[in-house]
């Protein structure tokens, strides 16, 4: 196997927690601010350079993006491409900056997300036209590869408690919410307050205006927690989450459509990758669909097993490796 710079042994293990821990210091030390599309922080400056020819996989902070992160660098070693990984770097708006300077080469993204980043007043209606919207705000050193069928949505979810209480079922809709957000309090990443797909689309698209807002994760542990244990009553989890099966979550249906198409699509920078390394990605996105995501996350997630073996055993299952 190809050698590479990836975090070894139990760090690599746990680098979901190891996101947690980070998004939850980085709220503490930046209150409840996003980062902004001028800022010039880059987290990965004064590291270590990869070598000529490395294609450079990067990730968000979340175990989802980490997990898939592993599939595309792996899936390019299958085809004797030197891959190094830089896992749990941040949120998109630090992601997509980094991706731009040319620290890393590949990054998995969720295309609904990725243009509501870009033009939040874009409502594309189709898979097709996000990825046309996408590509005219793109800057130009980044593309986009063929979007995979899999989807993995942010989601206004409820806990049991709550859904009890206001009676609401996986059938309800977040425009149900509107008379008992008042009194509601809802958990979910820093970013979630400033963006279109966050507190602002709430409020602008069902009309919710909650309690308090409470920084925690990017739909990880301490997003889930808080949940559970009715910190927050409301919280962003990921719909492909095995956790919301497990602790009976709810999570209600988004009739406006505010969250988009989130197909899970690789952003790439130009020249970054051979013909052969895209039609390697290309071939991960054709296998790759929601109910299979979901297996995968329950994997790591509820399983506990380590996202780089979880890549490895499904590209050979799936005849990528």
């Amino acid at each position: 196997m190809t050698t590479d710079n990836r975090i070894s042994g139990p760090t690599r293990r746990n680098r979901a927690a190891a996101a947690a821990a980070l998004v939850a210091a980085t709220a503490l030390l930046a209150g409840c601010g996003s980062s902004g599309k001028g800022s010039d922080d880059n987290p990965l400056t004064g590291g270590d350079k990869p070598s000529a020819g490395t294609v450079v996989v990067g990730s968000n902070n979340f175990a989802e993006s980490i997990l898939l992160a592993d599939i595309y660098g792996e899936a390019l070693k299958a085809k004797g491409i030197k891959v190094s990984y830089k896992p749990n770097i941040g949120s998109r708006e630090t992601t997509y900056r980094v991706l731009k300077s040319g620290d890393i080469s590949v990054l998995p993204e969720y295309n609904g997300a990725l243009l509501a980043y870009l033009d939040p007043k874009a409502t594309p209606k189709t898979a097709e036209e996000t990825t046309k919207a996408i590509e005219a705000k793109l800057d130009p050193a980044l593309t986009l590869l063929k979007p995979s069928a899999a989807e993995d949505k942010d989601s206004v979810t409820v806990n049991a408690a709550t859904a009890d209480k206001l009676k609401l079922t996986d059938q309800s809709s977040i425009a149900d919410l509107k008379g008992a957000a008042k009194d509601l309090v809802i958990g979910a990443s820093p970013e979630f307050q400033t963006r279109h797909q966050g507190l602002v689309g709430l409020k602008d698209v069902y009309g919710l205006e909650f309690k308090s807002f409470k920084a925690l994760d990017a739909g990880g542990p301490l997003t889930q927690t808080a949940l559970k244990k009715n910190d927050v009553q409301v919280a962003d989890i990921f719909s492909t989450d095995p956790i919301i099966a497990k602790e009976k979550f709810v999570v209600l249906q988004d009739p406006e459509n505010l969250f988009g198409f989130e197909n899970v699509q690789p952003l790439v920078r130009k020249g970054a990758l051979t013909k052969e390394g895209a039609a390697a990605l290309d071939a991960v996105s054709a296998k790759l669909d929601t109910a299979t995501l979901l297996d995968l996350d329950t994997q790591v997630q509820n399983q506990h097993k380590d996202p780089l073996d979880v890549a490895q055993a499904w590209l050979k299952s799936a005849g990528l490796s």
